[in-house]
């Protein structure tokens, strides 16, 4: 597939083998969020969902950074007084629904700092690499807020009750290797390799079977809160699904004419 390459001054976006990249664009605010860089991602997002050749979707941060979470540059409260709950309610919670309920595979390239809602964004996405020097700063106590996007969910599902209560109430910042020890991250590479890592990775996702992964994705999704018999039904209604679909005819046809399945043809 040709390279094509859409950018705003706040969200960049290259298309490329199956593969959308999706960089946070503002490196001298470390990627943190204002309206602009919200609207423009969720703008961007439902791009590469439209999109039949994007096959899966990488999101890192331009610079040194990943995601600070939230600008504070425009939140004076010296100024003027700020209604959170609306800004997690209109920009934050709808992107944290969205990356759940893509449709296509998400890998988050945390390239540097993560802080507040950016390990959020990071964590909402369903695999986690970062780079060596990569930082993890919980840091919402710090100005006396409480963890959002989802954070106070998806910590406790992935480090438990104990742990997490400590992460957050302490302000901990984790390192990359005590990142990838609680389990927060699947890999972490020299900074050098990260990315190089990343496309390999994704680019053999978005050669896959796109509705089997994406239904796996969503068994997975579903085991965090069904009972075990829910998902037994679960799990026979997506075989069913995915049992009636091309790529198994053509994943099941390769393997009985021993050679590799092709499920992803590059237009």
């Amino acid at each position: 597939m040709t390279a094509k390459t859409n950018s705003s001054d706040t969200i960049q976006l290259t298309i490329q083998n199956g593969v959308a990249t999706i960089t946070l664009n503002r490196p001298k605010q470390l990627n943190s969020f204002n309206e602009e860089m919200h609207k423009a991602l969720a703008a961007t997002l439902d791009e590469v969902v439209e999109d039949e050749q994007v096959r899966a979707v990488i999101i890192t941060g331009a610079g040194k950074g990943f995601c600070a979470g939230q600008d504070l540059g425009n939140r004076d409260p010296r100024k003027q007084t700020y209604d959170l709950g609306q800004t997690i309610t209109e920009f934050y919670n709808p992107l944290m629904r969205r990356l759940k309920d893509l449709g296509k595979p998400t890998i988050a390239v945390v390239n540097g700092v993560a802080a507040g809602a950016g390990i959020g964004i990071a964590l909402a996405c369903d695999i986690v690499l970062c780079a060596d020097k990569a930082k993890f700063a919980m840091a919402f106590g710090k100005i006396g807020l409480v963890p959002d996007s989802g954070l106070t969910w998806t910590l406790v599902q992935l480090v438990g009750l104990a742990r997490a209560k400590a992460l957050v109430l302490t302000n901990a910042t984790l390192s990359a290797e005590q990142a990838l020890e609680y389990g927060l991250v699947w890999r972490v590479y020299e900074s050098e390799r990260l990315m190089d890592e990343a496309l390999a990775l994704t680019t053999a996702l978005a050669h896959g079977p796109a509705l089997g992964t994406a239904l796996t994705i969503k068994a997975l999704n579903a085991a965090t809160y069904n009972s075990l018999e829910e998902q037994l039904k679960l799990e026979a209604n997506y075989q069913q699904q995915a049992g009636f679909s091309d790529d198994y005819k053509e994943g099941v046809t390769a393997f009985l004419e021993k050679r590799p399945a092709v499920f992803y043809k590059n237009k």
